[in-house]
């Protein structure tokens, strides 16, 4: 009986053991995952607002221009740049931005008209395409080009958009579709968006997240919260669509960067935020939407 109750004891103590092995890693690392990512939202949202609310517009193009920097950086490395050719890009970046950021830094917002404009094309057209055929680009300098057309667009935006609030409600936009989507995905998911670029997406996830972008449109005009002067009706449907708009682009600049880092083999696109991953992985939506949020509200006649 001593012996039966040994090896009995022994099994148990030896499926505890394996249980830990198989299913610690899936509950205490995940939540340890968990909580990184939680934390570290939570700093980047208080240290947003901040900023938005606090930085004189000097400090704020310093800070969008340390992001930009960052971005680049983890875009050379989705690259596959060197470390020389990588500190080559960065140089450029720098001087791109700049040039980009005196072009459109006179008072007349139809001077960066032409920035955003190429930045619509590629979303509207070649990032779909660059998607639907799978390409994989190696080139050096055309990947250097696409680095900076999803890049430097967006760092534009964020200086050149109104704030702290409309440039808040605009990226909240994208916030909320994100959010909807990921949670009306794990209810009701069933069919796959791009399962050859991100098995996680699906199709109902997509409706979700058009879905709370109508609420969420509707919550900023309850609480008479206007892009423009005008109140009409007919303005309220154009931003309506816009944000309606700026969800879809959100979820094609998510699928963008994805297959970006498919092709580059790698999980993130940096690990300089825990739990996130790099700057990249957090503006990936921002680059597709910004750009083309500065685009059509210069042109419904707000930025001047």
């Amino acid at each position: 009986k001593h012996k039966n109750r040994v090896e009995y004891n022994d099994r148990k103590f030896n499926k505890i053991i394996w249980l830990y092995r198989n299913h610690a890693n899936g509950f205490g690392c995940g939540q340890t995952m968990l909580g990184q990512r939680i934390v570290t939202a939570v700093i980047l949202i208080v240290l947003l607002l901040a900023a938005l609310i606090w930085l004189p517009q000097t400090a704020w193009t310093l800070l969008v221009a340390a992001l930009v920097l960052v971005a680049a950086y983890e875009w050379a490395r989705l690259s596959g740049y060197s470390r020389n050719a990588t500190l080559i890009y960065l140089a450029l970046t720098l001087i791109v931005f700049w040039l980009a950021l005196s072009y459109q830094s006179t008072d007349e917002y139809w001077h960066g008209l032409p920035i955003y404009l190429i930045a619509a094309l590629f979303w509207f057209v070649l990032a779909p395409l660059w998607l639907a055929k799978g390409y994989q680009n190696r080139d050096t300098v055309s990947m250097a080009i696409t680095g900076w057309v999803v890049i430097v667009p967006t760092g534009l935006a964020m200086i050149f958009l109104p704030r702290p609030f409309e440039l808040l409600a605009l990226m909240a936009t994208v916030w909320v579709s994100d959010i909807a989507a990921y949670f009306s995905g794990r209810a009701f998911g069933k069919h796959k968006l791009a399962p050859a670029i991100s098995p996680g997406k699906t199709w109902e996830g997509v409706a979700g997240a058009l879905i709370a972008t109508l609420i969420y449109a509707e919550g900023l005009q309850r609480m008479g919260f206007s892009f423009a002067q005008s109140g009409t009706q007919g303005y309220t449907l154009k931003i309506t669509a816009l944000l309606l708009m700026l969800a879809c682009l959100g979820i094609l600049g998510d699928l963008f960067e994805s297959w970006m880092k498919r092709t580059a083999g790698v999980k993130d696109s940096g690990n300089i935020l825990p739990g996130h991953g790099g700057v990249l992985d957090r503006i990936d939506a921002l680059t597709s939407t910004l750009p083309i949020a500065a685009l059509a509200l210069g042109l419904m006649g707000r930025l001047q």
